[in-house]
């Protein structure tokens, strides 16, 4: 059996403390990896079926082949593992504005499998997703302006539960209507939260797109011995401005 519990890194960062840490949990008779910020759980091996829908529910929704994504988040990395198992993508670029999580993945210290870092496809950027939507360098700086086919994005609790006060922009319908601006005509764009649907934030994303819906995702939770749940929104089709 592994140790019970290990800290494999600790950072401090602009957001918070950040803290890798692997466990051996009991309950499922595995180790299961944790990210933790202050004194909140980010990401946690144990619970990725979420993750994993967001990807899936938002390719489901992206026209043709070749397609060009940005997952906005890196965490343990489930959502991009996720989106490079569809063969339709062409590329992926996953933002992650705390460095130090790619620098997990990079050395190893967060195993996927296969590795992100080994696909091709694959780009691991270091940048603030919501500062680079307001930038006119937009999400890819080497190509100003390029737009993308789908974007996720898994990086606050919530819309109204957020990591930094600086997001809370993204979520209304300023935010809703340059985030569409970024992608193709077609183009799809999902987010993952941890509460119930938002109706507020559904108007914003209705300001900006022809359909959006949320959808709710169970799951279990053995720690708890019950179901949980979290909401997935996809928005497609973005207006034309």
């Amino acid at each position: 059996m592994s140790r019970r519990f290990e800290e494999l890194d600790w950072r401090s960062t602009p957001l918070g403390e950040l803290v890798l840490r692997r466990r051996w949990d009991a309950t499922v008779a595995r180790e299961v990896l944790e990210i933790k910020l202050d004194d909140e759980f980010l990401m946690s091996s144990l619970f990725t079926v979420a993750e994993t829908e967001l990807a899936r529910r938002v390719l489901a929704e992206a026209p043709g082949a070749n397609v060009d994504v940005v997952v906005g988040g890196l965490g343990l990395g489930y959502t991009a593992q996720a989106v490079l198992a569809d063969p339709r993508v062409r590329s992926l670029s996953v933002v992650e504005a705390l460095g130090v999580v790619a620098e997990w993945h990079e050395n190893g210290l967060i195993p996927t499998e296969p590795a992100l870092t080994s696909d091709r496809r694959c780009r691991l950027v270091h940048g603030d997703l919501f500062a680079m939507l307001r930038s006119p360098d937009g999400l890819d700086p080497a190509a100003p302006g390029r737009r993308f086919h789908a974007i996720a994005v898994d990086i606050d609790h919530s819309p109204r539960h957020v990591l930094h006060p600086s997001h809370r922009e993204f979520y209304e319908p300023a935010g809703a209507q340059r985030l569409a601006g970024h992608l193709r005509p077609g183009g799809v764009f999902g987010l993952w939260s941890n509460d119930p649907p938002d109706d507020e934030f559904l108007s914003a994303l209705d300001s900006a797109f022809a359909q959006a819906r949320a959808e709710v995702v169970t799951f279990a939770n053995p720690l708890q011995d019950r179901q949980a749940t979290a909401t997935i929104y996809i928005a497609t089709e973005p207006r034309q401005s």
